[in-house]
């Protein structure tokens, strides 16, 4: 019962989180709870081509793929490359951190 209750206060803060964070990129909150579409905000946040998405489905490369998406999404929130590692490791703790923070997003330009 304990485990339960705190696996569903740990889901909770990360969807809030992850609304936030859309609503920061100007992106709709609601966005982050359909599967798939979530990954592909995701992708235009971090400024990566939406087609990346497909890469998510190859084992291996989607680790890659999720690495390089941190990374630019740290970037656009200001933050570094530890950041990013950090969102990519303990989520739950560094996604709440960019989500009510002080970080503001501002794009930086990809090619």
């Amino acid at each position: 019962m304990l485990f339960t209750l705190i696996w569903l206060a740990v889901v909770i803060l990360m969807v809030v989180s992850a609304w936030v964070i859309f609503t920061k990129a100007g992106q709709p909150g609601w966005a982050c709870l359909i599967p798939f579409y979530n990954l592909y905000i995701l992708l235009k946040i971090s400024g990566k081509p939406g087609w990346w998405l497909i890469l998510f489905f190859i084992p291996i490369v989607n680790i890659i793929i999720a690495i390089i998406t941190y990374l630019a999404l740290a970037a656009n929130f200001g933050k570094g490359a530890g950041f990013a590692i950090g969102i990519l490791f303990l989520p739950f703790v560094f996604m709440p951190m960019l989500a009510f923070g002080d970080a503001k997003y501002v794009p930086v330009a990809t090619t």
